[in-house]
């Protein structure tokens, strides 16, 4: 999952991105509101964390510019403003949660893969396909009850995939999940992940669906991709 936190405090923005990262999230820091709304723009991302008091341009104008262009990418306010006031015109303005500094980091986290489920589509707190279940909040693979030690970006491929069987993900949108900016992406990092994940949770878990990418089937495969050809 890819993040965009948009904080212009150096020291808070570095806490918050380790703790992120720690996670396994992929995280881009922005310090200014511009410079978020250009990357919006141009990058996808699974939820955008964003403070109120930016320079240049300010967060809630970040916020409703986004929302203008009918996105729906989870959006977490995390600010110093912690007047009634303030939080309602945040929600108002199409904030799905508000968390206010100085904030637990835990409590962050739990915020944040809150809003990540509820992006995805789902209420479940862990992820299941048959006898394998990964948990988002402890960063467990198991198989058939047994734990499995997956490396950071094998959980990050697995988590992306296995939120929502059945859709497809091609090698570059996960990709896009993987890495942040900056960071050297090999060209066939995501096909070394995937065989990591299949040869310790199954070879069956996750489909090549030809030409398109890659999906962890669901109950009904050929109804949900009935011109793909899956090997």
């Amino acid at each position: 999952m890819r993040i965009l936190l948009v904080e212009d405090d150096s020291m808070i923005g570095e806490v918050v991105q380790d703790a992120l990262r720690a996670e396994h999230y992929a995280v881009d820091w922005i310090r200014d509101g511009a410079s978020a709304q250009s990357a919006l723009a141009t990058t996808p991302y699974d939820l955008l964390l964003l403070d109120l008091g930016l320079p240049r341009t300010d967060g809630l104008t970040v916020l409703r510019a986004l929302r203008a262009k009918k996105k729906t990418l989870p959006v977490l306010i995390a600010t110093a403003r912690d007047a009634v006031a303030d939080r309602v015109r945040g929600l108002d303005a199409g904030a799905d949660d508000y968390i206010v500094k100085p904030y637990d980091l835990d409590e962050l986290l739990a915020r944040v893969r809150a809003l990540l489920r509820r992006g995805q589509g789902g209420a479940e707190t862990t992820y299941q396909w048959r006898d394998v279940r990964i948990d988002p909040a402890t960063h467990t693979a198991s198989r058939a009850g047994a734990g499995v030690p997956l490396s950071a970006r094998e959980w990050a491929v697995l988590q992306a995939l296995l939120a929502r069987p059945g859709r497809v993900l091609s090698r570059e949108q996960l990709e896009d999940k993987l890495y942040a900016w900056g960071e050297e992406v090999s060209s066939n990092a995501v096909e070394v992940y995937i065989h990591g994940i299949r040869r310790k949770l199954g070879a069956a878990l996750i489909e090549n669906v030809r030409g398109l990418g890659y999906s962890v089937p669901n109950s009904n495969p050929v109804e949900t991709l009935p011109k793909a050809v899956r090997t």
